[in-house]
């Protein structure tokens, strides 16, 4: 995993910054019943999305929370008061105390499948009767566009995706939530291009094919040898999913 201390400032400007923000801002809060109450942002990151979500459903007291210092000093920034630091498998908060809680772009980056039912549980158990979960899933698959690119890496060795839709899903449904919607957007600007592939390839963004190994470098080589170099290819497209936790009355959803 990267260390996001480091990434922290060029974050937001190497992963599509305010467009992108904007599109999943306007997706999630498309998946939020539209009332007021409270919303957990966890894994909030640099705080670019969670700003816009306080910004765009004023109704809601909007809560960040992320386990790297550098990360929750950004987010502060934007979100004076309002940022906690936190590890996402054991959140500081009450059960029951949120209307909505939402988790951005976090859980593909888990490797331990218990951490990924450990976050969803806790998710789960922070939320009120009638409450809304929000996730992003499937977040290496958006990323494969048809591309002269994509077909290069067809090849590489890719892990167990964390955050299928179906793991995510089974996971929710064990700790009593139903699934309550799906949309997805576009991560304006986010088009791979050879050139910043193989940049991505050195820094070891692709986890099973760590900088300066020889096959590492095969794939970099292939890239090299494609045309237009500098082009971006098609955005890719990120899925979100919805669940619900049943309100009091309504049962758990569970046989």
């Amino acid at each position: 995993m990267l260390d996001y201390d480091d990434e922290a400032d060029a974050y937001d400007a190497s992963r599509g910054g305010e467009a992108r923000a904007a599109a999943a801002t306007e997706a999630v809060l498309g998946l939020i019943p539209q009332r007021p109450g409270r919303l957990l942002d966890v894994a909030c990151g640099t705080g670019i999305v969670t700003r816009r979500l306080a910004a765009g459903r004023p109704g809601l007291r909007v809560t960040g929370a992320d386990l790297t210092p550098a990360m929750v000093r950004m987010a502060g920034a934007r979100l004076p008061g309002a940022v906690v630091r936190a590890d996402s498998r054991r959140l500081p908060f009450r059960s029951g105390s949120f209307d909505a809680v939402t988790s951005i772009w976090l859980l593909h980056l888990l490797d331990d499948p218990a951490d990924v039912r450990a976050v969803v549980a806790e998710c789960a158990r922070v939320l009120r009767p009638g409450g809304v979960y929000v996730t992003t899933v499937d977040k290496a698959a958006a990323h494969d566009a048809g591309s002269d690119i994509d077909a290069v890496l067809a090849a590489r060795p890719r892990r167990p995706a964390p955050d299928a839709a179906g793991t995510v899903t089974a996971h929710a449904v064990g700790v009593g939530l139903r699934p309550a919607g799906h949309t997805s957007f576009r991560g304006v600007g986010q088009g791979r291009s050879p050139r910043t592939t193989i940049a991505d390839l050195r820094r070891g963004w692709f986890t099973q094919l760590p900088p300066g190994e020889p096959r590492t470098e095969e794939f970099a080589a292939h890239l090299s040898r494609l045309p237009d170099q500098d082009r971006p290819r098609p955005d890719p497209v990120f899925a979100i999913r919805a669940f619900r936790r049943p309100a009091t009355g309504e049962g758990d959803g569970t046989a």
